[in-house]
């Protein structure tokens, strides 16, 4: 197996973990927090709409993140570098998501941007989770201040 092969499987496993690890988090905010968390007054609606998008963002990301690790699985199963990127550009350009380019971008452009991807699930992740805990211990502490 070459190192390239090494490389794309191995970014294809963390990006399958990233996804599925992130993407129940996120379901367990979303399922936990409407009888767990309050939120009253004036921020009440606010605070829920905030959780609700801090919650689907990552939700998001995930599915983009699983099809990414099945595009680096597809280029992996190839013999070369070269017909492994080309492999994901014909799957692209088939399925109407990227325009087909004559020369495709080198493979560490394409794990730049799946390490942005992770970075803002795990953001997006944080705020989440810190914005269910203040509307958990808002309601623990009685809400009413």
């Amino acid at each position: 197996m070459s190192d390239w092969k090494t490389v794309t499987g191995d970014v294809a496993g963390r990006l399958r973990r990233n996804g599925l690890a992130g993407g129940a988090l996120a379901l367990l905010v979303l399922a936990i927090a409407p009888p767990t968390a309050g939120a009253e007054g004036f921020a009440g609606p606010l605070a829920w709409w905030l959780l609700l998008a801090f919650c689907l963002l990552p939700l998001a990301v995930s599915v983009h993140l699983l099809f990414d690790a099945a595009l680096f699985r597809l280029a992996a199963s190839h013999d070369d570098e070269a017909t492994g990127l080309a492999a994901i550009d014909d799957v692209l350009a088939r399925m109407g998501l990227r325009s087909p380019s004559p020369v495709p971008p080198p493979l560490t452009g394409r794990l730049a941007g799946c390490r942005r991807l992770v970075r803002l699930q795990r953001l997006s992740l944080a705020i989440g989770v810190a914005l269910y805990l203040v509307l958990f211990l808002d309601m623990a502490a009685g809400g009413d201040m």
